[in-house]
């Protein structure tokens, strides 16, 4: 498992690197984790154009303590390889592959990073958008302790299962699941997919409130108005922080009493609910110094 302190990934916005005014406006947004995308959303001839103002912009800085990710395109497509090696020498926390399918990929990519010296703290993230990058999640989770997660690509993966996209998402239930368990056996952390109508604030948030009863971190986001909403559904609330405060606290006054057992309101704690109580303040303590760095 995983030693890495709590990261807060509640909402990360795709920006696209060919859009210097977006790259500039990244750096007063309130997301969590910031995609510059280098990938689908850049046109072949701004390819190279946009690889240059990512890493220009990231160099930079201005970010504040937010996460900033920089999808590369593929390994095996023309502009793939330079992606990675810009992107190594740019100071960005991680590298997102599109449409990983195995492990081996990522241990290529590894590869090029050291060689073009990116530092040890630099992860590397995948995104698992096709039916056998899903298959594989077991193996790709446990590619490398660099690892630092997946990105679900739920367009893609919805266009190649042949499924529809519904509100209660259950084309996509397997796959989300897979992808999860394989993230959470190995420590790493797993961010939700798009959702793509931006008129449907009610299923935006029924889709978010489903991901965090799934299990994930956070959930990627097209537009700076799906942030705020993002942010709230995947923070804990108020009272969970509160309830896990006093786990803790009877948990730790037990142990100095020498009992075995402990109840708080009603409910008798054991470890796990200890374990899951730490989680929860670390997340939330995380939460508060994000937001005070960025106010």
């Amino acid at each position: 498992m995983s030693l890495r302190p709590v990261r807060p990934r509640r909402s990360a916005l795709y920006m696209p690197g060919s859009n210097a005014r977006a790259l500039e406006k990244g750096k007063t947004l309130p997301a969590d984790a910031l995609i510059l995308d280098l990938e689908d959303s850049v046109a072949p001839d701004a390819k190279e154009t946009a690889r240059t103002q990512v890493a220009a912009a990231v160099k930079a800085g201005g970010y504040g303590k937010r996460e900033i990710m920089i999808r590369v395109n593929p390994l095996a497509s023309p502009w793939g390889h330079d992606d990675i090696t810009a992107a190594s020498r740019s100071g960005a926390d991680a590298i997102l592959l599109p449409k990983v399918e195995g492990p081996g990929v990522v241990r290529q990519v590894l590869g090029i990073m050291d060689v073009n010296g990116a530092p040890e703290s630099m992860l590397v993230w995948c995104m698992l958008e096709t039916p056998l990058g899903v298959l594989h999640a077991e193996r790709i989770a446990g590619a490398s302790p660099r690892l630092g997660g997946f990105v679900m690509g739920t367009s893609d993966l919805a266009k190649d299962l042949h499924a529809s996209h519904t509100p209660a998402r259950l084309p996509m239930l397997a796959s989300l699941n897979l992808c999860l368990l394989a993230a959470r056996a190995f420590g790493i952390g797993i961010i939700d997919g798009v959702h793509l109508d931006l008129k449907d604030a009610q299923g935006f948030a029924q889709a978010c409130r489903q991901g965090v009863e799934l299990g994930f971190d956070g959930k990627t986001l097209i537009h700076p108005s799906q942030i705020e909403p993002a942010n709230e559904a995947f923070s804990p609330p108020p009272e969970e922080i509160d309830f896990s405060r006093r786990i803790i606290e009877a948990h730790e006054a037990a142990e100095a009493e020498g009992k075995g057992v402990v109840v708080v309101d009603g409910r008798l704690i054991e470890n796990l609910h200890v374990e899951n109580a730490h989680r929860v303040l670390a997340l939330a303590g995380a939460i508060d110094d994000l937001e005070s760095a960025a106010a």
